[in-house]
């Protein structure tokens, strides 16, 4: 159910330049300051294409308050959402949410769940914009929250809802000429098209799901219903198993001195006063 012509704007991706952010120094790029400029230039060509569908995940919030100004608890502005997953996955905290007013709106956060939203007619893409320097082997980005995407599919199925957004990746492959950086190629990937045992939860990194967007196959041909179960299945039996790891190795070892320890608490001679 897309609405955006994802080839089009990949084609018009490719060869796009934008100034080397510390240029004068010829310092090392961070992946954020690297990126930003290209999020720009995505979100800009959309803007274009779509003037009146594409937003910024803060600027959808801000004009749906705006549009609605008799709702002012976080409940009224909370029953603006038709669609509950959508509520979860855009919408701010309470605390946030009651203290929006126009004067003061709401700006771009770091864990938004999308750089770049397009909405129309009830149906929401959800675009984030990753970007990589091909000089570089570096490790897959940071995609999102396995633990939110659980969420988000528990929600789906509670409300049978599973046609109502697509996370979508843009992936800007990068080279750096000292003055520009310049797109050498670009991918694009819905989540839903993939294959949810394809997914990797890195779970020393604040249990992310990583990989490069280039590199995630789009094989995915059952229906979102059975999308958002084959996730959850899958997320379940691998925090099973890393439950089970860190049993074997911060538990199991050192439980054997609880027991030493108990045994010298609890005679009459303990100076640690446990009985």
């Amino acid at each position: 159910m897309e609405n955006i012509n994802y080839d089009l704007l990949i084609e018009n991706m490719i060869g796009k330049t934008v100034e080397r952010p510390n240029k004068n120094t010829n310092g090392t790029l961070s992946g954020h300051a690297a990126g930003e400029p290209f999020e720009k230039n995505v979100y800009h060509y959309l803007k274009d294409k779509y003037p009146q569908n594409i937003y910024k995940q803060y600027e959808f919030l801000n004009d749906l308050y705006l549009k609605n100004p008799l709702k002012i608890t976080a409940e009224q502005r909370y029953a603006l959402f038709d669609s509950p997953t959508i509520l979860f996955l855009l919408s701010r905290g309470k605390d946030a949410t009651e203290k929006w007013d126009p004067l003061n709106i709401f700006e771009e956060k770091q864990n938004d769940t999308a750089d770049i939203l397009f909405h129309k007619n009830g149906y929401f893409e959800l675009i984030d914009v990753k970007t990589r320097n091909l000089s570089k082997n570096a490790q897959a980005p940071n995609i999102i929250s396995s633990y939110k995407l659980a969420q988000a599919c528990s929600i789906m199925i509670d409300n049978n809802e599973f046609n109502t957004f697509s996370l979508n990746y843009i992936e800007i492959d990068w080279v750096d000429s000292q003055q520009i950086l310049t797109c050498k190629n670009a991918h694009h990937a819905n989540i839903f098209k993939s294959n949810p045992e394809d997914l990797y939860i890195n779970w020393a990194a604040a249990m992310q799901i990583q990989f490069h967007v280039c590199d995630i196959r789009q094989n995915w041909e059952d229906s979102p219903k059975d999308w958002a179960y084959c996730y959850i299945r899958n997320f379940v039996y691998s925090a099973k198993h890393r439950c089970d790891e860190m049993l074997q190795k911060y538990v199991k070892p050192f439980e054997k001195y609880l027991e030493t320890y108990s045994s010298i608490a609890a005679s009459p001679q303990s100076p640690y006063g446990i009985k």
